[in-house]
C-alpha cells in the first residue's frame, strides 16, 4: 500500500540510535498538561485560598497504525522497535551499572514541524491484528503514552508560514462499501474518491474487497 508523495511521516527519534519511522500517521493526538494546587482546610474557616505546588510532567498519547502486507516483513519488525524504547540502557549518559541507576532512554515524537517535549514511553498497547497463512504478524495497532522527561518549549505557537502535514487516517473497508461511500464519509464530496485511490494505488476502484485498509490522506484547506 502506497501514499502520497506530499505526505510527511511522523517518526520517534529516540535519545540514541536510528529514528523508528510510522508507516502512517496517528489520526489524532492527545496531549495533557496539569499542574498541582493545595489547600489546607480549616474547622470554622471560609474556603481557604490555594497554594501552587508545582507544574506535573506533561503527558501525550495517540494510535499508530502499522501495515507489512505489501512486502510481507514481519510487522514486529517496528513494534519490537517501539518496545525497544522501554528497556534500560545502561550505555546511556549518567548510568551507573554499580549503584544500579539505569533508565531507558527518552524519545522525541516527529511530525512535521510538529515535536513532542522529550518524553519517556510509559505504556505500550500492541494489537496485532492480521497473520499471513504461515502465522507472520503483517498488521499492528499500537497505543503510544509518552510522559514528559524535562522542560521543553514544545507545542508552543506555531510558524503559520511553515506548513501543516496532510495526516492519513486507516479505514478498514465494511462489506458493501465503495470508494465513493468512504470519501463521502471523511470529505462529505463522494467525487473525491480518487484521493483515497491515488493514496492506495487501487488501479480498479470497483476491485476494493471488505477487510481491506485504506489510507484516508488529508485535503488541503
Amino acid at each position: 500500500m502506497s501514499t502520497s508523495g506530499t505526505q510527511t511521516k511522523a517518526y520517534f527519534q529516540p535519545e540514541t540510535g536510528a529514528r523508528i519511522d510510522c508507516l502512517f500517521n496517528p489520526s489524532e493526538l492527545a496531549i495533557s498538561r496539569s499542574n498541582e494546587w493545595r489547600c489546607a482546610p480549616r474547622a470554622g474557616r471560609d474556603v481557604p485560598r490555594l497554594e501552587y505546588g508545582g507544574a506535573v510532567s506533561g503527558t501525550m498519547s495517540f494510535e499508530i497504525f502499522f501495515d507489512t502486507t505489501g512486502t510481507g516483513t514481519p510487522v514486529t519488525r517496528y513494534t519490537g522497535a517501539l518496545m525497544a524504547l522501554m528497556d534500560v540502557d545502561p550505555d546511556l549518559p549518567g548510568s551507573d551499572r554499580t549503584t544500579g541507576r539505569l533508565r531507558p532512554p527518552t524519545v522525541v515524537f516527529h511530525w512535521g514541524d510538529l515535536r513532542s517535549f522529550p518524553a519517556v514511553v510509559t505504556a505500550l498497547d500492541v494489537h496485532l491484528v492480521y497473520f499471513s497463512g504461515t502465522g507472520v504478524p503483517l498488521r499492528a495497532r499500537v497505543r503510544v503514552s509518552l510522559q514528559q522527561y524535562e522542560q521543553d518549549d514544545a507545542f508552543g505557537p506555531q510558524n503559520p508560514t511553515s506548513g501543516t502535514p496532510w495526516p492519513h487516517t486507516v479505514h478498514q473497508v465494511s462489506p458493501g462499501e465503495t470508494l465513493d461511500r468512504i470519501a463521502a464519509r471523511y470529505y462529505a464530496d463522494p467525487t473525491a474518491w480518487r484521493l483515497i485511490a491515488e493514496a492506495n494505488n487501487i488501479q480498479d476502484p470497483l476491485a476494493v474487497r471488505p477487510g481491506a485498509t485504506l489510507a484516508i490522506p488529508g485535503r488541503p484547506a
